[in-house]
């Protein structure tokens, strides 16, 4: 029987002659006990045959009287530094993420690019595909799984509130999206996009309390900047916004701020998930099988908005929807020019999947913040890619000085928002040699 034992010195009990105050570890020690003993009351018939003395082992005196003797069942430390080896590999699995992540965003745009080739008439339907569709693709998945023991009953609990608010947001996003992009002019549209960023960074200090260093929110704005240079390629566009009413830029930055704080709850989501899991990892399926879900929900609700605003009366939606389908898979009569379909539309259907999934994940094991800073890099890569000669866009195009200098202008800022990082990480391996 092992006992951890703590013996301490008592002006009752005898003195012990200790000139030299080192303590005294044992990784374990095995003591028999007679059965007499206060500490071992039943089985009082058996008693053992040999009942061992107990020598301490090679010990020096001390001089202060009052000595303690700890004996370590376990043989462990009782309190174990966190190896560097640890931050080391969850950095490793940060850029491995980041890396696919960055990948799967520039071949979703390029093919989203290609899927509207055939479905040039029908961006609508594509786009409600998306949010309907997915709502089955990622339960059928979260049941896989859970059938799997993969998700477990304690994941499946957690409160469903925040998937509704979470819905709520990303369908009043949407629908200002929509109602602001009718108005304003394409150039300036992915300019004010980059608002996305700054919203992150102001709800991420407010609800998660996140702490950011001046490097990290001059890396974040220097991101931002450097996607509109890169955007605008030297677009004449100080009179772009001229006539065109304040309401509508200022309904397209709120939709940054209902997306920005949606993604900041599927962050604090998983953060909760931590503590009422137990230090288990939260399924990504059960955020994007609940999260699509209440998005879906409320999209299903403004339908006639949103119908309207892309200029469909809502009594002619469903044969609007009958038309996108036939496109989308290339049957019927009326299908001309739909040339591509359906390969080109399910190549984009599942890049899509696999970057949300990725994306997602990247969330969990790192921030919002740096997901959208991946996702960003993807925006003047995929301009470069597209403007190269591909099946069905044959015309290539021609990049000006200000997509090299947008695309240096991100670059730097992802340097030095990750630079904080860098630095710590050097500081742990000197400290580890």
């Amino acid at each position: 029987m092992a006992l951890q034992l703590n013996l301490l010195h008592h002006s009752k009990l005898p003195s012990i002659s200790t000139p030299r105050r080192t303590p005294i570890s044992l990784s374990t020690i095995t003591i028999k006990m007679p059965t007499s003993s206060p500490l071992l009351r039943h089985n009082h018939h058996h008693r053992p045959r040999n009942r061992p003395i107990i020598k301490p082992p090679f010990s020096q005196p001390r001089s202060n009287s009052q000595f303690k003797f700890r004996v370590n069942a376990s043989g462990k430390p009782e309190h174990e530094p966190v190896p560097v080896s640890s931050k080391t590999s969850s950095t490793k699995s940060i850029v491995f993420w980041s890396t696919v992540t960055a990948i799967l965003a520039v071949a979703n745009r390029v093919f989203y690019k290609l899927a509207l080739v055939p479905l040039q008439n029908y961006p609508f339907f594509l786009a409600q595909f998306i949010t309907f569709g997915y709502v089955a693709i990622y339960f059928a998945i979260l049941f896989v799984r859970h059938r799997a023991g993969i998700v477990t009953n304690e994941m499946l609990a957690i409160p469903k509130w925040r998937f509704v608010l979470i819905g709520f947001l990303e369908a009043l996003g949407l629908a200002g999206g929509m109602a602001s992009a009718a108005m304003i002019p394409g150039p300036v549209i992915p300019i004010l996009h980059q608002t996305f960023l700054v919203w992150q960074l102001s709800l991420s200090y407010i609800i998660l309390g996140r702490r950011y260093s001046f490097m990290q929110i001059v890396g974040c704005l220097l991101v931002a900047a450097g996607v509109v240079v890169a955007v605008s390629s030297g677009s004449d566009g100080h009179q772009v916004l001229s006539g065109i009413a304040f309401v509508w830029p200022a309904l397209m930055i709120a939709s940054g701020a209902f997306h920005a704080a949606a993604s900041i709850l599927k962050e604090f989501i998983f953060v909760d998930a931590a503590t009422r899991l137990k230090g288990k990892s939260l399924d990504i399926f059960v955020v994007n099988s609940f999260g699509s879900g209440c998005q879906a929900l409320f999209v299903l609700v403004l339908l006639p908005l949103l119908s309207n605003l892309k200029g469909i009366p809502f009594d002619q939606l469903p044969q609007y929807l009958k038309s996108g389908a036939g496109c989308f898979l290339n049957i019927g009569a009326n299908n001309a020019g739909c040339d591509g379909a359906p390969l080109l539309p399910l190549l984009y259907v599942a890049s899509n999947i696999a970057f949300n999934i990725s994306v997602l994940n990247l969330l969990k094991i790192s921030s919002a913040v740096v997901s959208s800073l991946v996702t960003m890099v993807s925006v003047p890569v995929s301009i470069y890619v597209l403007s190269l000669p591909l099946p069905y866009l044959p015309e290539s195009s021609s990049l000006g000085a200000y997509f090299v200098l947008g695309s240096a202008i991100l670059m730097l800022g992802l340097v030095l928002y990750n630079s904080p990082q860098f630095s710590s990480k050097a500081l742990d391996n000197n400290e580890e040699s």
